[in-house]
């Protein structure tokens, strides 16, 4: 397939199917090999990235999405209902932390590292699509399993799991005694 015409096909599908799109997929449908796919898919990303353009690619994990360029929103609130934001609360912010550095992880591992209950921030968060129901753990009673979804990514503005920043030695100790202190003044109230 020539290059002109692959680039017409890869931006049809994107365009179609407004979520994510495997790079696998994509190269499976223009019958190129994954690397000149990318290659292609990078041009297009540079061809979006001109100040006339209203439209970006964005990379998340091994896929593909086109998207409205962030500078543009207050043009399409104008005209479409403003979404719905969502307020990601401490409590909130901890367990998505726990269950992205954790993943796969049940509701049981979360309680154990908060010292809490978790159930309502995870119920949030499976609600603003963070995070999504990954399998069930081989163990007794089948405890569900929890992980990260692309709207993580895009929320966070990572393209990958790899991206997130690294805890060091320190902060994971700090985290801990924050964690023991505030378990020990629940415990004296």
């Amino acid at each position: 397939m020539e290059r002109a015409k692959a680039k017409a096909v890869l931006e049809a599908i994107l365009f179609t199917m407004g979520d994510s799109v495997g790079i696998d997929s994509l190269a499976a449908v223009i019958e190129e090999d994954k690397e000149t796919t990318k290659n292609i898919l990078d041009e297009m990303a540079e061809d979006y990235a001109a100040d006339d353009r209203g439209i970006g690619l964005v990379t998340l994990d091994d896929a593909v999405q086109m998207c409205t360029k962030g500078e543009l929103y207050e043009y399409l609130i104008k005209i479409a209902k403003a979404p719905r934001k969502f307020v990601l609360t401490d409590t909130l912010l901890e367990t998505l932390s726990i269950i992205a550095y954790k993943q796969p992880v049940t509701r049981l591992e979360i309680e154990r590292v908060r010292g809490v209950s978790c159930d309502h921030a995870v119920n949030k968060l499976l609600e603003y699509d963070l995070i999504t129901e990954v399998g069930r753990m081989d163990a007794p009673g089948r405890p569900l399993l929890f992980g990260t979804t692309e709207q993580f990514l895009r929320s966070f503005g990572v393209k990958s799991l790899e991206d997130l920043p690294e805890l060091n030695a320190v902060q994971i100790e700090e985290f801990k005694q924050q964690a023991e202190s505030e378990v020990q003044m629940r415990l004296d109230v």
